[in-house]
């Protein structure tokens, strides 16, 4: 495996004062973060993550964390740190389906650069699935929930679905995607 190639740097609003790491991670393409001792978070301890307040999610490292690494590039890291609220959500509830969406989308966004765009399309078909579920469990919102535009979140989605066949097709594991997620 050669040396991972940097993400195009991007000029993004940043929620978060944590380091983002020196590569994204794409399968095949890079060290494994984790298990591979050449990876940017192995030997790292796991730290516990508080639930998210959807109330406040300006208070939530976590969450910010990932939205930095979601609008930077770093999809395969995005979607750890969600991943680790969503089993804080205990993986149930509006909450959790919330943050199963934004995973699914990053986890798009990891098939879009492997060049798979089943992948792509599953995982982005997912996101709209699961942001239907929490429309209907969030009436009267504003069409926001835990300071993001529900229909930023849609948008991006819709992109990828509509897209999958013709645009990620090849391997570009330096995509970074044209969108990203405001907190309002």
């Amino acid at each position: 495996m050669s040396t991972p190639a940097a993400i195009p740097a991007v000029d993004r609003l940043r929620y978060s004062d944590t380091e983002l790491p020196p590569y994204s991670y794409v399968p095949k393409h890079a060290p494994h973060p984790v298990s591979d001792p050449a990876g940017h978070w192995f030997g790292r301890e796991e730290p516990i993550t508080p639930p998210l307040d959807p109330q406040e999610p300006y208070r939530s490292k976590a969450y910010l964390y990932g939205i930095d690494l979601f609008n930077h590039g770093y999809y395969w890291e995005a979607h750890e740190a969600w991943e680790s609220l969503w089993h804080a959500a205990g993986r149930t509830g509006v909450t959790a389906d919330w943050l199963k969406a934004l995973i699914k989308l990053a986890a798009a966004l990891v098939k879009a650069r492997e060049g798979n765009p089943r992948g792509v399309e599953r995982h982005a078909r997912r996101t709209l699935e699961l942001l239907d579920i929490v429309t209907a469990q969030l009436p009267g919102t504003g069409g926001h929930y835990c300071g993001l535009s529900l229909a930023r979140v849609e948008a991006i989605a819709r992109g990828l679905v509509s897209e999958a066949a013709t645009h990620y097709t090849e391997a570009n594991p330096t995509l970074v995607l044209r969108g990203w997620l405001e907190i309002n």
